[in-house]
């Protein structure tokens, strides 16, 4: 397991499907993924497979304490890892609409990208998110990611065009960030004097 500021990522098991496929078919919650149908349990047993074989992803569930209990929230994951070029495609979703605006997603990605750029050791690890999903965009800047570019009416949703928005975070960034977030030994010092 990794383990973040209330929140761990574990590995994702079969026992988990029902509960993707009652987050999947949730409207409020697929608006914002790239899937747009209604998903069985059979087409997500075939993922769950799939997934299994493949090295260039690393997949978790993310777990959020809640009081003294742990409460599976939402997966997230590195994707298309391109080991040459040290990239990555990282994505998130929070199933359990109960727990969202509670920072659970941006605990998560600090999480997982603390593990993309000392373990993983990547360089860069990028995202595309939906220009009508603005608590996305303030979960993805908060842990640290940039926006760098639009692609103009990339998203059919709802009988309209929509753009999505491309943001990244590069390691030395996340490594300054990091450091900005610490207190530094000094100032540590001077408040125990």
């Amino acid at each position: 397991m990794l383990y973040g500021d209330g929140v761990r990522l574990r590995s994702i098991e079969r026992e988990d499907i029902p509960t993707f496929v009652r987050w999947f078919n949730d409207p409020e919650v697929r608006q914002y993924l790239l899937m747009y149908g209604p998903m069985s349990r059979a087409k997500e047993e075939d993922w769950f497979e799939t997934m299994q074989q493949r090295r260039d992803d690393f997949l978790f569930a993310i777990e959020a304490q809640i009081g003294a209990d742990w409460v599976h929230v939402g997966n997230l994951g590195l994707h298309r890892i391109d080991w040459k070029n040290r990239s990555a495609v990282f994505g998130i979703v929070l199933g359990e609409k109960s727990h969202w605006n509670k920072g659970f997603g941006t605990k998560a990605a600090r999480t997982i990208l603390r593990f993309a750029f000392t373990e993983l050791n990547l360089h860069r690890v990028e995202l595309e998110v939906f220009a009508f999903n603005p608590r996305a965009q303030r979960c993805y800047e908060k842990a640290g990611f940039t926006r760098e570019g639009t692609r103009r009416e990339a998203i059919f949703r709802d009988g309209h065009y929509h753009d999505e928005h491309v943001m990244s975070i590069l390691q030395e960034e996340y490594f300054a960030q990091e450091k900005a977030r610490q207190p530094s030994e000094s100032g540590t010092a001077k408040r125990r004097a």
